[in-house]
């Protein structure tokens, strides 16, 4: 089972931001060139691609505010 974690964006202290947008829903195949998610901390934006092949399930519904580095999906 591979992690998908919310990008580290903010420079020092662990900031906090939301998965703006999910481009796959959970049980969905994924490849590591799936664009899987955007997520957003203050004003700045930023895709996620999966780290390997599989079947995705997501661990966060779009819109809520998690802290970076939080777990967000995992792909079996």
């Amino acid at each position: 089972m591979a992690e998908v974690r919310f990008p580290q964006m903010s420079d020092g202290d662990e900031g906090t931001g939301v998965v703006a947008t999910w481009y796959v829903a959970s049980g969905d195949e994924v490849t590591t060139s799936t664009l899987i998610a955007e997520v957003a901390v203050d004003k700045v934006d930023a895709e996620v691609y999966p780290p390997q092949s599989g079947v995705i399930t997501l661990q966060v519904a779009e819109g809520v505010e998690v802290a970076q580095g939080s777990l967000i999906a995992t792909i079996e």
